[in-house]
């Protein structure tokens, strides 16, 4: 028979080789989804490395998929080693953009040295407060902040079509819904040929590994994660850090918004984000939740998501492939967590004793 018992703590090493191996696995998994489909497994793979790094062009679209991605995953990685299940990454990301974008079109004649970091802190802010939310929710009447951190994406992304498609419409496109472009002054300078959301997503990345590290912050988040009994028995006001901790992972979610809405579109649109805010849960989780590994990962990923684009735009085949390898690394990394916690293994079992058979029998006959 199995018998599943818990185990003691797994160290790092093996659980870096569980989460290789839960790779590997969506691998050949999606292999045998691609075969099915008609195509070699093989070519394919390396036709979307080709496609995202073969070329100065390519490499620099793949980074501009992963700048993004590394600050949203360091969002969701604050609330996420609270135990807080933010989902909300993409209402965040449109908060702040539209925050951002508000000051652009309003206040454009500001020069860009206070435009641009008053519009950076404008959309932290306002993700900071969108996350905020349900953290009092949650604080005050014990909601699930999952499915209220998914609903509020939805309200976002509402509002940001309303905008588009109303107020904000540009009367200059002949009644084509798209809101006016950026001036100059409003939009991120290149550093390197790349705009310098990478600096930003580098400093953010220390900094949220020395909060995490070296903060009295960063160690009630993590007590909290542990256990909300303990933090309270150790005198920390658990709603407090709460707030803060949440207010910091949709302000980096809001201010990943302001960075792609003033480098990259240079305007605001409901469809700037293509699923990023989803994206950043897998990073998050498959680099543990590490400030430094999350660029490793969000790179690897952006080679998905550029090479997925590459192969539907260049060769005509569905980009649905990159999304489906993507949904088996996710799942294969959650079922790795059964194994990171739990050892299964096989037992006999004893053979009953004359007494225990007669007693069952006088049971029986009772």
């Amino acid at each position: 028979m199995l018998r599943v018992t818990k185990k003691p703590e797994t160290s790092s090493g093996r659980r870096f080789l569980i989460s290789i191996l839960a790779v590997v696995a969506a691998l050949l998994a999606t292999s045998v989804i691609i075969f099915i489909l008609g195509y070699n497994p093989l070519d394919i793979y390396w036709k979307m490395l080709e496609g995202a790094t073969a070329t100065p062009y390519r490499l620099k679209e793949t980074i501009n998929k992963a700048i993004p991605l590394v600050i949203l995953s360091l969002g969701v990685g604050i609330a996420f080693r609270m135990k807080f299940w933010n989902i909300g990454a993409e209402g965040q990301y449109y908060m702040g953009a539209f925050a951002a974008s508000f000051l652009a079109l309003n206040y454009f004649n500001w020069p860009a040295y206070i435009l641009l970091p008053a519009m950076f802190i404008a959309a932290l802010v306002a993700g900071g407060i969108w996350c905020c939310i349900p953290a009092v929710l949650k604080a005050r009447f014990g909601t699930n902040e999952t499915l209220v951190t998914l609903m509020m994406n939805y309200i976002a992304i509402s509002w940001i079509t309303y905008l588009q498609h109303g107020p904000w419409k540009d009367p200059g496109q002949f009644g084509f819904p798209k809101i006016a472009n950026f001036e100059k002054n409003a939009i991120l300078p290149n550093l390197f040929g790349v705009h310098i959301g990478w600096v930003i997503a580098l400093v953010l990345v220390v900094l949220v590994y020395i909060l995490l590290r070296y903060t009295k912050l960063g160690y009630e988040i993590s007590v909290l994660g542990e256990s909300v009994t303990t933090a309270r028995y150790a005198g920390i006001n658990v709603t407090k850090v709460m707030l803060l901790a949440v207010f910091l992972s949709g302000g980096l979610c809001g201010a990943t918004g302001m960075i792609q809405a003033s480098a990259i579109e240079s305007s605001l649109s409901y469809q700037m984000s293509g699923g990023l805010g989803f994206t950043a849960i897998i990073t998050a989780w498959l680099a543990r939740l590490n400030p430094f590994t999350i660029i490793i990962v969000s790179f690897l990923f952006s080679i998905l998501l550029q090479g997925g684009t590459y192969l539907q735009g260049a060769l005509q085949i569905p980009a649905s492939i990159a999304g489906i390898l993507q949904g088996s690394i996710l799942f294969c990394i959650l079922g790795s967590e059964f194994f990171t916690q739990y050892k299964v293994s096989w037992y006999k079992a004893k053979p009953k004793n004359k007494t225990e058979n007669k007693a069952e029998s006088q049971g029986g006959e009772a």
